[in-house]
């Protein structure tokens, strides 16, 4: 035996439950402490409106497109300290006023993203007991400190947002199921239930996902085990607790809309939580429909394909994804164990349908993968740790690659969002932008450069963004803001979004692509973070079109 077999497993076995507590916790410290450094991203004032609608008021008619789960954690705290739905007439209008509802917008918004935090620890419990089932507690301990050292997982854990509800919930089901399908009792099947039901509540993404990912693990059962074919008498065996869990998800599901029952809007029929079919309905058009997104120079609507492989491949660090290519081997190898090909199910269960998606925004919408990602590397991690009593050149990597993840995070704190590996060599507003880069979250360091440079008014944002401009004014303090018209040179300062300027360029992307925004042709006066900020003096534009 080696140092793994004589010394480090042992210990990581012995003292299990401490360090995994103890990475959480340091995972916990490192996500709290972004909370001070940025402004609301651009999706968190709408999913804190609506979150404080349904725990407030009991109803779920500002926007449809999310479950309310994510949103109702989102809400609850701000909720029990004094925060009131202002029963705007529209959504934008709403966000702002519970923001800036109660004059402290900081701790509101802290608030809001404290609400998150359980679904951080419910993901990193899921990845702790899908390793320590299925390969051992020293490997649960190892695949939890890597989940909780991913930066894409510590940037969407700190955020008011449905992501990392999704993520937590999804592989939570995924992992209930295989318990079940091992030992389907009663208990079993309605644990499995409910943590469907909580995946179906935190993302529509989960009807597409979850599926796939069942069904792919299933052939991998089959082609790995070659079960004897169990008949009628194993299928009743499972139709009691199967029945269970159905029960269990639907009664949870209806349950979570308040018993509602009402018309569709556009179906022209009546369901039981009326609201969740009206929320599929707007996600389907909206994948219809697509989105502006951007990838390597391009804009598109209806993306591309191969975006998420990309994705993850910039977006992830280097050394991850050389302990994740071990530990596919090591699956490969072990093939004949349907185990070790569950976290291959789930993985591509997610990246299949997600590649044949039009909405193309950032790599959080699998940020489920991560959770499967942690588990086979981790056994890269540990095959690495084993060969070196046989292999000089093992354990030294092992060592190294450690580090370097580890190191990864840790320089780029408290910029979680815009991390990128050393694949991009430093270009990464030229690979992706959206949530992957520029999500609106640098408007706090804005403000502040702003108030240094003695700035008493900004050309930033679209020009009908009316109330998010009222929001930035009040907090976190902008100056006045002016709409940047992309064909109209406006003195003074102006800051540039990246996404903005990439993608639709502030309205310009249905025109030629020769013609360039005004602000193009000048020089870059600073970077705050991911903006771009230019300067005008007054009076340069005088007599000049």
């Amino acid at each position: 035996p080696g140092v793994w077999e004589a010394r480090i497993e042992p210990f990581l076995s012995r003292h299990a439950r401490l360090l995994v507590i103890g990475f959480v916790l340091l995972g916990i410290g490192r996500i709290v402490a972004t909370y001070h450094v940025f402004g609301t991203t651009v999706d968190e004032p709408g999913h804190f409106a609506c979150g404080m609608q349904y725990v407030a008021r009991h109803i779920y008619t500002y926007e449809t497109q999310h479950p309310p789960l994510t949103r109702a954690m989102v809400a609850l705290l701000p909720y029990l300290s004094g925060t009131r739905p202002r029963r705007q007439v529209f959504l934008e209008a709403e966000s702002r006023e519970l923001i800036t509802y109660q004059h402290h917008p900081e701790l509101t918004v802290a608030l809001m993203r404290l609400g998150t935090l359980p679904f951080f620890v419910l993901g990193c419990l899921v990845v702790f007991y899908w390793a320590r089932r299925y390969f051992g507690t020293a490997c649960g301990v190892v695949a939890t400190c890597l989940f909780t050292l991913i930066p894409t997982v510590l940037a969407h854990a700190g955020l008011a947002t449905t992501d990392m509800g999704l993520a937590a919930c999804l592989g939570a089901a995924f992992l209930a199921m295989l318990v079940w399908a091992e030992e389907p009792t009663t208990k079993h099947g309605a644990v499995f239930g409910f943590a469907m039901a909580l995946a179906l509540l935190s993302k529509f993404t989960t009807l597409a996902f979850f599926p796939l990912a069942a069904c792919i693990a299933r052939a991998f059962y089959l082609a790995a085990e070659r079960p004897a074919v169990g008949g009628f008498r194993q299928l009743k065996e499972r139709a009691a607790s199967l029945a269970i869990a159905v029960g269990v998800c639907l009664f949870t599901i209806w349950a979570a809309y308040f018993f509602s029952f009402g018309k569709v809007p556009s179906w022209n029929v009546s369901l039981p939580a009326w609201e969740y079919f009206d929320g599929i309905r707007v996600a389907m058009q909206h994948n219809a429909g697509g989105h502006p997104s951007y990838l390597f120079g391009e804009t598109r609507i209806r993306g591309w394909w191969y975006y998420f492989p990309v994705a993850l491949a910039v977006k992830t660090p280097l050394a991850l994804l050389l302990l994740l290519a071990v530990g596919i081997g090591v699956c490969w190898s072990h093939r004949r164990r349907a185990a070790y090909l569950m976290p291959l199910a789930f993985s591509l269960g997610i990246l299949l349908p997600a590649m044949s998606a039009s909405v193309n925004i950032g790599v959080r919408y699998v940020l489920p993968v991560y959770l499967a990602f942690s588990v086979m590397a981790s056994l890269g991690l540990v095959q690495l740790a084993r060969l070196s009593n046989r292999r000089a050149w093992a354990g030294p990597a092992a060592v190294a690659l450690m580090l370097w993840l580890t190191a990864t995070g840790a320089l780029h704190h408290p910029d979680y969002i815009p991390y990128f590996n050393e694949l991009t060599l430093g270009l990464h507003d030229r690979v992706l932008s959206d949530s992957d880069y520029d999500w609106g979250q640098d408007t706090k360091r804005l403000a502040a450069r702003l108030r240094q440079l003695g700035a008493t008014q900004l050309n930033y944002g679209y020009v009908d963004d009316i109330q998010n401009d009222l929001l930035l004014e009040a907090w976190p303090g902008l100056p006045p803001i002016t709409g940047i018209q992309p064909l109209q040179a406006a003195e003074g300062w102006t800051a540039v979004r990246p996404t903005l300027d990439r993608a639709t360029r502030y309205g310009l992307d249905d025109q030629d692509p020769n013609i360039k925004p005004w602000y193009a042709y000048l020089p870059v006066r600073e970077r705050v973070g991911t903006m771009v900020l230019y300067y005008l003096p007054p009076g340069s534009l005088q007599g000049k079109k």
